[in-house]
Parts: structure tokens; C-alpha cells; sequence
């Protein structure tokens, strides 16, 4: 594997890492990036004996900017926009070690089961986003799934409807990961904000034509009636009569485990990352163990889902949870580590 870094090229702002409406060139990407292979001696990423993998999660304009619908600021306000920085200047250095640049895209329609227009209350209200659901919500009437949800979903069978719901509530619950949560509506397909990040963009972009490297993007979470955090799997997989609901990724989980490394950063370190390293460290471990401590965490290249209230604090704060997650991952013997630590530095990147 070549670790040595190459410098940022010259084109990238910064700047741009903060700005929703930023799209580059890309056909000036392509030849920014042929000609920088040439000059710096890049070779096709077919070529690498060690193949290191860049799992970026989730950085789609919704989650990266304050002009997104579920912004990823952490408790700073700053956290994915300096996230993305940090993370198109790792690609940039790191152009000759990483072989392959993976994006997962969050993928939604407008009635799914966390959004709010999937539920009313028991006046037949709409509710808002930001609420919390429990089993107990459903059983008792309090919260109830739109009937006119059931007319195209499940055929107008309403009491089909209801008893999911409840069924889904109980296997979240009884997973001890989530309860459900109704966010406000994000990366919905054909939206602006469903589009990845400018800089990550243009990043991912030059890394494959400097590379001749594929660029692949998987996509999760369009599944009506589970939430889907993680790339590798669904929060439940079947329904309340037995009948499989959605399945594990398996074939996205089988490309993982071609790569002698995988180095993780995205959005947001306390849900989809979260649930994507707790689902990679699963399989690892009952397909190659080995592998697990060749996992990298960029520490510094995420930030947790904090929701501002408009008076000083959050609606919700799940930082804490990020870093239990990051404790319990690098205790599990995968390596938390920061961007601007050369790979080559990295404990277990070269043996």
C-alpha cells in the first residue's frame, strides 16, 4: 500500500465545504484529476496489492448543512460542515493509499414509518416531528397510523397497519438500540438535500478518475414500514405473521469483506454510522474475524445528532451515545483513529 501523502490540490476551498448550493465541474474534476495522476505518479486502483476501502456514510446535503432538514451539527453547530473538510482533505492526501470510495445514500419517500405524516393522534391530528413513539403510544390510542396510508400500502386493510406498527415498536424496543423516532422529513428521493455534499462530491469524484476507480454509491432506506440506519441491514426484518419484511445486505456485506482494511467517516456517528459499525463488527465477526481489527474509525470526520431547542439546549442530544459507541468499538479492537494522522501512523494499517 503507498502511504505516502500527496498534497491538497490546489483547487479545493474550503470555503465550499460550508456552502448548501456548491457543485463542481465535473468535467473539470476529470481532467484536474488525469492530469494530477500524471504529475504525482497515481496508479489505477486495480493495481494496489492492498485493497483499503473509504466507507463514507450518509453525506447527503440534508444531513450537512444548516439549510438541510436534519442538519448534523453536533453540540457545536459546526460538526458536518468541518466534518466534510476534514474528510475531502483525508482523500485528497490519501489519494494513493485508498483503493476503492464507497457512498451510502439515505434514500426516502414521504410516508415512511418515522416520518411524521405516517402517524395521527387520536383526533385524527398529524404529528410533528421530533416525537417519540412507544409501544405503549399505539396500545393505548394516543398515536395511531393514518388511515389513508393504509389504502395504498397495505390494500385498505387498516387492521393489518395497525398491528405492524405495533409489532415494529415492540422489536425495536426489545432491541434495546431505538425507539422510534419521527424525524423531520430527509433526503427524500429527487430532493436537493438527497444530493451528496459538494466537496464530498468532488472528492469521491477525483479520487475515481485519478484511481480509474468505480466510485460505487449504495443505497438504503426506502423500506415504507422500518427505518433502515444502517447500510448493512434493516432495524426489523419481518413482519408480525412471520413474513420477512425487508433482509440484510448481504451482498453489500460480501464487497466488504474483499478489502484488507475499511476506514469509516459519515453522518451522523450516533444513528447511521453507529448502526452501520455495530452491523459491520457483526459480520466480521462471524465471517472474518481477522478483519475486525483492520477497521478505522475517523473520529474527527463525524458528529452526533444534536437537535437545538432555541433556548440554549436540545431537543435531543445523542453525543453521549456516539461516544459509548466509539469506546465499545475500539474495546471490541477496531482503532478510533484522526485524519490528520498520516495512515502509515495508524496502529495495524501495515501489519
Amino acid at each position: 500500500m503507498n502511504t505516502s501523502q500527496l498534497p491538497v490540490p490546489d483547487f479545493y476551498d474550503a470555503k465550499h465545504a460550508a456552502d448548501y448550493g456548491y457543485r463542481p465541474d465535473q468535467q473539470a474534476v476529470f481532467e484536474q484529476a488525469t492530469a494530477w495522476a500524471r504529475s504525482h505518479d497515481v496508479r489505477p486502483s486495480a493495481t494496489d496489492r492492498r485493497k483499503v476501502l473509504l466507507l463514507l456514510i450518509d453525506l447527503q446535503k440534508d444531513f450537512c448543512f444548516p439549510a438541510g432538514t436534519l442538519y448534523v451539527g453536533g453540540r457545536s453547530g459546526r460538526g458536518a460542515i468541518e466534518d466534510n473538510d476534514r474528510i475531502a482533505r483525508f482523500v485528497y492526501r490519501n489519494l494513493a493509499a485508498i483503493t476503492d470510495v464507497t457512498c451510502t445514500l439515505d434514500s426516502h419517500l414521504p410516508f415512511q414509518i418515522f416520518f411524521a405524516p405516517f402517524w395521527v393522534d387520536a383526533d385524527g391530528l398529524p404529528l410533528r416531528p421530533h416525537t417519540t413513539i412507544a409501544v405503549g403510544d399505539i396500545r393505548e390510542g394516543r398515536v395511531q397510523p393514518n388511515p389513508a396510508v393504509a389504502g395504498w400500502l397495505t390494500n385498505g386493510n387498516y387492521a393489518f397497519l395497525r398491528r405492524q406498527v405495533e409489532f415494529y415498536c415492540e422489536e425495536l424496543e426489545a432491541a434495546g438500540k431505538y425507539t422510534l423516532y419521527l424525524w423531520p422529513p430527509h433526503c427524500l428521493l429527487g430532493s436537493d438535500g438527497h444530493a451528496l455534499a459538494g466537496v464530498i462530491h468532488e472528492a469521491r469524484l477525483f479520487h475515481s478518475f485519478a484511481r480509474s476507480a468505480p466510485g460505487r454509491v449504495e443505497v438504503k432506506g426506502g423500506n415504507y414500514l422500518t427505518e433502515n440506519y444502517s447500510v448493512l441491514a434493516p432495524e426489523v426484518t419481518r413482519r408480525f405473521d412471520g413474513k420477512p419484511l425487508d433482509q440484510k445486505n448481504a451482498q453489500f456485506r460480501d464487497a466488504l469483506l474483499k478489502y484488507d482494511a475499511i476506514v469509516v467517516a459519515g453522518q451522523a456517528a450516533s444513528h447511521c454510522v453507529k448502526s452501520s459499525i455495530d452491523d459491520l463488527l457483526g459480520e466480521l465477526r462471524t465471517h472474518a474475524p481477522g478483519l475486525v481489527k483492520k477497521v478505522f474509525i475517523l473520529r474527527d470526520c463525524m458528529s452526533a445528532v444534536a437537535v437545538p431547542d432555541g433556548r440554549g439546549g436540545f431537543l435531543a442530544d445523542y453525543t453521549d451515545d456516539a461516544e459509548a459507541a466509539l469506546r465499545r468499538f475500539a474495546d471490541a479492537g477496531m482503532h478510533v483513529v484522526t485524519s490528520d494522522t498520516p495512515m502509515a501512523d495508524w496502529p495495524g494499517m501495515n501489519g
